[in-house]
């Protein structure tokens, strides 16, 4: 039986609500210019819960710090050195390799004005780049706000985290690039083929010519996802595959400009040294694969990596062999778009603001130096501001 008007639009709203708002995003991946492929990607790492700095980028040669911390210091004999003064934790021993080649760089003492300890006000000044909490934007939505783009950036993962959240549109979250394709309900096959062949008129004539359009961008796109072959092998957890997904959608060609993923469970308030060190160790094999995975696709060059997190630790362990909620931290980027090193003065241990690390280096500024020196974006107007970098972008 035809269908009628109504019937129509509900099927075809069905058809692109279970896309998640593929239509564009694979209407421009899948007539990608040949010239496209050299657009620069910039993958951002969140560490959610405020991993504790002090113990990721190690002061081994400073007695405060190890006075600090008589329990859960890291050994100066674990302490992978790179320099005369600091070193990483032992668990990030898969990133050394970058290190020596000159494609891992840290940076020192970041934070913003008037810290706040809290990680849903501390996360949203980071995700919206307003220490004043004034804006309910993200700083990647207005990337996609200025590009006019609501698919040139995707979380990788079922949440949508605040620093994607645009004001005219939603930027989409990927649980999946296998699932990240048109589905229908069960039962709605035969009924939507029978649309999609129907003789329509108006704005009707327009949505079958869409749709038809969306279904062939989504088999073509998953046939060249599904041409990845992996140039490294990933490690088990969650957090890799959403690494491996996406080095899938870089190599497939998506166009995307910026890339997100989480990994949570940072707030160590006690037992830290073994869930630290664990997580520790899950973000340097994930790193460590996606980069040679980067590597093998003849991808590195493209994109750029940059990890955050929305606080620091506090200087001194507690009672519980843990660390509370601090203000200054580190930040790390990799790729062979950064200036290796490490960026920043090491943390005055004695010279502390209310048991705290002093921040020297507003993380806008982190930002500003991706944004303008390796996306090729106007840093002022996402930021609402003129901020200096350490100078981390090649």
């Amino acid at each position: 039986m035809p269908l009628d008007r109504r019937e129509f639009l509900k099927y075809s709203a069905l058809a692109v609500a279970a896309t998640s708002g593929m239509p564009g995003f694979l209407a421009r991946a899948a007539t990608q210019a040949a010239g496209s492929g050299s657009l620069k990607t910039l993958v951002v790492i969140q560490l959610t819960g405020g991993n504790d700095g002090l113990n990721t980028l190690i002061p081994y040669s400073n007695g405060a710090y190890y006075a600090a911390r008589p329990n859960i210091a890291i050994p100066k004999k674990d302490v992978l050195t790179l320099t005369p003064d600091l070193g990483m934790h032992p668990a990030l021993k898969p990133l050394m390799g970058l290190w020596d080649a000159g494609q891992l760089t840290w940076m020192e003492n970041v934070g913003y004005p008037n810290p706040n300890r809290s990680h849903f006000a501390s996360m949203a000044i980071w995700h919206t780049a307003d220490p004043t909490q004034a804006q309910a934007e993200g700083w990647i939505g207005r990337i996609a706000e200025k590009i006019g783009d609501p698919f040139c950036a995707s979380n990788l993962g079922s949440m949508t985290p605040q620093a994607l959240r645009a004001a005219d549109f939603s930027l989409p979250s990927i649980d999946g690039v296998d699932n990240f394709q048109l589905k229908l309900p069960a039962g709605l096959d035969a009924p939507f083929g029978t649309m999609l062949n129907a003789s329509r008129t108006g704005e009707a004539a327009y949505l079958q010519r869409a749709t038809r359009q969306m279904i062939a961008n989504t088999q073509k796109v998953q046939q060249n996802v599904s041409k990845y072959r992996a140039g490294a092998k990933y490690p088990e957890g969650k957090f890799a595959a959403q690494l491996q997904d996406a080095a899938r959608l870089i190599a497939a060609g998506t166009g995307q400009r910026v890339l997100y993923v989480t990994l949570g469970n940072f707030d160590t308030h006690a037992g830290q040294r073994a869930e630290q060190d664990d997580l520790l160790g899950q973000l340097a094999s994930g790193l460590a694969a996606f980069s040679a995975d980067l590597e093998a696709q003849g991808l590195a060059d493209r994109v750029l990596l940059m990890g955050f997190s929305e606080f620091g630790r506090r200087v001194a362990e507690n009672a519980s062999a843990g660390t509370d909620h601090g203000k200054g931290s580190v930040m790390f980027a990799l790729g062979r778009g950064v200036k290796g090193g490490i960026h920043g003065d090491s943390p005055d241990l004695e010279n502390l603001s209310e048991g705290d690390i002093r921040y020297k280096q507003d993380f806008r500024g982190v930002y500003a130096e991706a944004l303008t020196r390796w996306l090729g974006l106007d840093a002022r107007s996402i930021l609402g501001g003129d901020f200096k970098g350490p100078g981390w972008v090649a």
